[in-house]
């Protein structure tokens, strides 16, 4: 059992004889020892001081001479305040090091969790933006895999409305049968320059209709080649055949190019959805609500529901014209989703411009009594911006993914080769270094950041061999594994030999409970949905082990014994690095 959660318990076992009453285990709190205080694990007393009717320090020494007595890892206790400074004994952390298991396999749990990542549109490439999400969502699966539960990753599609239709459009007119085969260019790369094109000859029509004058309002409305976009859709929705094949071939092209960039990204799905299949449903069910009266219909036809007692505002389902908008397709692929897989969780990692609209979502369901309304989630994060600003696709100014990827591998060879490290390597594993190297500094530099929060991406800093950066753990790690190469043999460690006979160094001690707290950081980036947590913790352990190594001999150590244990402490280190990294989708190298 983990330590913290053992002593935990103690104290409610022990709380009735102690204080003459019961106390709930969650008010029991059991933090690490702050670095300045003498002691491993502390107690917090203050919230128990109602219970125990004494004041701190005497509650905290009632239970530090309890634990003292009964639980045989602990050697002494100091009380600061109102905080139970417990030390543990060597032979504890010891011990947890030489019988640590292969690999922590979590309880496994009934539960499902769908997460829901990507969803791009068609009419343009994968850009920086669509990276942090990619990142986010495989990084939270994995996360939750790892915890125990089944996972589905899932795509919807944004394959049709205006926005599809403006890029057919214009490579219609523009376009001269070109193709990705005949331009060389990736399918959606192809696309979405005829999505700038069309937003090219859309300004200079509008300024030409002002100039005529119209107002700037009437002339976006009236711009000629937007009332073209207007009439392709409606053929598309009405199955007109050349319009429907148009759409299938440039949507093709597309599929091929994401293929290409979410292989390069090392990101995959289990189940894809598509809107051109979706956004029909739900119609059924707002008719459903509407007759238990969570809809109402307004004189124009059109289907609302009120969401005002909720704090929100009136929310549009139904067009007058019986047409959806957004939230019925999300209500109808809602029900589809959990249709398909029956799921517990229902996760969308979606950008926080959609907070209200998820909201809103949520409660229509919960409102409409589906069993899967509360399950709904909104995996909120902020926007990525450039040291030169916003990014905008219709303009073309985007950071275009598969550039950002090939960039990044590009840095990671010149900083790798500067360094002259790698002479030895033959041109295959060059070429899978700065692979590793360049992806794991992308993937790192995104997932660093709290979700919630705007991130401002530096391709320079993300790449540096030094600091809160990938490159650094993964230098870390294969480290690690340089070390234990030249032990160039099996070795073990005499798992009867006792702690008495080798007293552990301070930064021994410190790497270790920062490795003991594996398993909990992992359950928290779960329970916090917050991979972050796990990258605050991996780059913890990075910086840990290397001071270390700076501090203990290891291959020198000074006996035959501390030299096993320090093999074995380099060995659990890469061993819980690795793990973490391929947690959140990122690769290290063996030799660097």
């Amino acid at each position: 059992m983990n330590i913290y959660k053992e002593i935990q318990e103690q104290v409610q076992q022990a709380f009735p004889a102690l204080f003459g009453g019961e106390v709930d285990v969650n008010k029991i709190t059991i933090n690490e020892t702050l670095k300045e205080f003498e002691g491993d694990i502390t107690l917090v007393v203050f919230p128990l001081l109602k219970l125990t009717k004494k004041g701190p320090e005497e509650s905290a020494k009632t239970i530090g001479d309890y634990l003292l007595a009964n639980n045989p890892n602990i050697v002494s206790y100091n009380v600061i305040k109102g905080f139970l400074n417990l030390v543990m004994k060597d032979e504890f952390w010891f011990n947890y090091i030489i019988q640590y298991p292969k690999e922590i396999i979590q309880n496994p749990k009934e539960e499902t969790i769908l997460i829901e990542y990507s969803s791009p549109n068609t009419n343009k490439p994968l850009h920086l933006g669509h990276i942090r999400n990619n990142v986010l969502g495989y990084a939270l699966a994995g996360i939750y895999k790892a915890n125990g539960y089944k996972t589905i990753k899932a795509n919807l599609i944004n394959d049709r409305g205006i926005h599809i239709c403006k890029s057919m459009l214009a490579w219609q007119k523009f376009g001269k049968g070109e193709t990705p085969e005949s331009s060389g260019l990736k399918g959606d790369k192809l696309v979405g320059k005829y999505y700038v094109e069309f937003d090219r000859h859309y300004k200079k029509e509008i300024e030409s209709l002002v100039a005529h004058g119209k107002t700037k309002e009437d002339a976006e409305k009236q711009a000629p080649i937007l009332l073209e976009a207007q009439a392709m859709l409606l053929k598309w929705e009405q199955g007109d055949t050349a319009t429907i094949e148009l759409w299938k071939t440039m949507n093709n092209w597309v599929y091929d190019g994401f293929a290409i960039t979410y292989k390069n990204l090392g990101v995959d799905f289990d189940k894809y959805y598509y809107e051109s299949n979706t956004y029909l449903l739900g119609k059924d069910i707002v008719e459903e609500g509407l007759a238990k009266g969570v809809f109402f219909k307004k004189d124009d036809g059109s289907v609302w529901i009120d969401l005002s007692s909720d704090g929100l505002d009136q929310k549009l389902v139904l067009r007058a014209d019986g047409t959806s908008v957004y939230i019925t397709q999300d209500i109808g692929t809602a029900d589809l989703k959990y249709n398909d897989f029956q799921m517990n969780q229902s996760i969308y990692v979606v950008g926080n411009e959609q907070d209200y609209h998820f909201k809103v979502l949520k409660l229509i369901l919960q409102k409409l009594g589906k069993p899967y309304a509360n399950g709904i989630q909104q995996f909120s994060y902020g926007m990525v911006d450039l040291p030169s600003g916003k990014m905008k696709s219709r303009e073309g100014t985007v950071v275009d993914a598969d550039d950002l990827i090939e960039d990044m591998i590009a840095s990671a060879k010149e900083q790798t080769e500067a360094l002259g490290k790698i002479d030895d390597f033959t041109d295959e594993e060059k070429t899978i270094l700065f692979r590793t190297i360049g992806l794991g500094a992308l993937k790192f530099f995104l997932l660093r950041v709290d979700p919630k929060k705007r991130i401002l991406f530096d391709p320079k800093e993300s790449i540096d061999l030094h600091g809160y950066t990938g490159p650094f753990v993964q230098y870390t790690y294969a480290r690690t594994r340089s070390i234990l190469r030249k032990v160039n043999a099996q070795w073990t460690i005499d798992k009867g030999l006792s702690t008495m006979d080798y007293q552990l160094h301070s930064t021994e001690k410190e790497l270790i409970k920062i490795l003991y707290k594996y398993e909990m950081t992992l359950q928290e980036s779960c329970k916090e949905m917050n991979p972050a947590k796990l990258i605050d913790y991996v780059y913890d352990i990075a910086k840990t082990y290397n001071k270390f190594y700076n501090d203990c001999s290891i291959l020198s150590a000074e006996n035959e014994q501390a030299k096993n244990f320090r093999l074995q402490l380099t060995q659990q280190t890469g061993n819980i690095i690795k793990e973490c990294f391929a947690t959140v989708g990122i690769d290290v190298p063996e030799r660097m």
